[in-house]
């Protein structure tokens, strides 16, 4: 499918303006074709060259791509460097910003979506890293149907944010789509005791999830730069396909509203 791809920019209450690039899907003779949303959340480098190829990955399959720039209240809308310097900014931004700014960007993004006359009013979200944790507590706007969270940093050390102190884990229960969380057994940035807590945590509130630790892998292992030596063209492969099945089955499909308990499972062979 071919894509348009642009940008708009909105104003926040957090500072700065936040520039959202938009992913768009385009049917050659169908210029009033509507399509699911998807907001799409990046690492700590911003929109960079692996995020925006993402996203026309997605953009591709039919589905309205928004990725916001995180940073808006420190810096340009311009990639951050996958070096020392730009690794550095991200990681000092990350705890500098309002947690209520993360959450306003979501709201943003989601609105932006649902604002097109061209998207059909049913959104998900994604993201890598720390965008993979911003997918999560987006995934708790009840207008979100389902999640697909990478290796998402900080949730079982409740650090995201001013004051290292987010209710991530807490507010779990707040989300009421499908999650796919997706992690590698080799990632130092969530530790197997985080991953334990975090599955642990879903569990017990109730959360519809599927959990995927992928052996071998490491942490950023769908960011398609060699900078860090961590990419898995086969793994990334496999993950995006849990992806599309998530989203075909959630975003494009009217399900209706959900009936009922948990279903019992009968003990059988």
């Amino acid at each position: 499918m071919l894509i348009k791809e642009s940008h708009t920019d909105v104003s926040t209450q957090a500072g700065g303006t936040m520039r959202i690039f938009l992913f768009h899907p385009i049917i050659p003779g169908y210029p009033k074709a509507k399509f699911p949303g998807v907001v799409v959340f990046s690492e700590i480098y911003q929109v960079t060259g692996p995020v925006s190829r993402f996203a026309r990955q997605i953009a591709s399959q039919g589905y309205i791509v928004a990725a916001p720039s995180s940073y808006h209240e420190f810096t340009s809308p311009s990639p951050l460097a996958y070096d020392v310097p730009g690794t550095d900014a991200g990681n000092q931004w990350k705890i500098t910003k309002e947690l209520a700014a993360y959450d306003e960007d979501a709201t943003l993004s989601i609105d932006t979506l649902l604002s097109l006359p061209t998207c059909n009013g049913r959104v998900g979200t994604t993201g890598m890293c720390l965008g993979g944790h911003l997918a999560y507590r987006c995934a708790m706007d009840p207008r979100i149907s389902a999640a697909v969270c990478y290796f998402a940093t900080d949730i079982h050390s409740s650090t995201l944010g001013k004051g290292k102190s987010d209710d991530s884990l807490r507010r779990t229960g707040d989300i009421k789509g499908e999650v796919v969380m997706i992690f590698g057994k080799n990632d130092t940035h969530v530790p197997p005791e985080g991953r334990d807590l975090i599955r642990r945590t879903m569990h017990e509130a109730g959360v519809n999830f599927s959990w995927y630790e992928i052996a071998g892998a490491q942490h950023a292992f769908i960011r398609d730069e060699l900078s860090k030596g961590r990419y898995d063209a086969a793994i990334s492969g496999v993950c995006f396909e849990m992806l599309k099945e998530l989203f075909n089955r959630t975003l494009r499909s009217d399900l209706g509203e959900r009936e009922g308990g948990v279903e019992e499972v009968e003990h059988v062979c």
